[in-house]
């Protein structure tokens, strides 16, 4: 129907927020880790990994928004045969986040960018030359020990903030590394996020004592969505206070 606002279905939590801060009630189905924003009205179709299919066609979306890291191939086959419409995004680079988050608002029926996403751009186009580099693990699970690998969004968010990978060109994008071999590594600090595993104060940084840690909110430095407003802010305060 012309004019009729779009159904849409997110299976990436930063799609979700960014859908729902730009267009609030679009948004009828998302998963169970669509955390953002607070108390979003929307069905929920569970996890990324196991998304409910039959559930996800029962809300007869206009659109369903997944990305090819967290979403697995054969679900989207399967909501493609059921006739629905899927885009896949592919966010591996912070330059890369911008344009594929236009691409999807646009598909959702907007016609003019939101503030947030111009205010986010901006936040990192002031973002000032990095201090001298200083390399770093950066472990995203425990049991066992993964951490980020080459060409992950995470590991570009933290090359603008002057944080070297020591993994960067590991064939893997996320490998599984010993302990042994990641403390030997000859890191300046350890980068521990609280997402996917919840590193903590007393969960993580024992493990790489006495190397500096350098405790980061997960959402700030692997969503793409209203947070990279705040982010360069919220994980250089953290990055220097870990050089401290």
């Amino acid at each position: 129907m012309p004019g009729a606002r779009p159904r849409v279905v997110s299976l990436v939590p930063s799609l979700t927020e960014a859908v729902a801060a730009s267009a609030p009630g679009l948004l009828v189905g998302a998963t169970d880790w669509c955390t953002h924003p607070p108390g979003l009205a929307a069905a929920r179709i569970g996890g990324t990994k196991n998304p409910d299919t039959a559930a996800v066609t029962a809300l007869r979306p206009d659109l369903v928004i997944a990305n090819e890291e967290e979403n697995r191939a054969p679900d989207l086959d399967v909501l493609r045969a059921a006739g629905l419409t899927v885009l896949v995004t592919e966010v591996r680079t912070l330059d890369q986040a911008f344009t594929e988050l236009d691409r999807v608002l646009t598909a959702c029926g907007l016609t003019s960018r939101p503030r947030w996403l111009d205010e986010a751009e901006a936040a990192w186009a002031a973002q000032p030359p990095p201090p001298a580099p200083r390399t770093a693990v950066v472990p995203v699970w425990r049991r066992p020990w993964m951490v980020l690998g080459r060409d992950t969004f995470a590991g570009d968010v933290l090359a603008r903030l002057g944080v070297v990978n020591l993994y960067a060109d590991h064939a893997d994008r996320y490998p599984r590394v010993p302990l042994d071999e990641l403390r030997a590594a000859g890191a300046d600090l350890v980068v521990l996020p609280d997402e996917p595993y919840r590193f903590t104060a007393d969960d993580g940084p024992e493990a790489f004592a006495p190397l500096p840690a350098a405790l980061v909110d997960g959402r700030m430095l692997t969503w793409y969505g209203p947070s990279l407003a705040e982010a360069p802010r919220a994980l250089g305060a953290a990055l220097a206070e870990a050089g401290r």
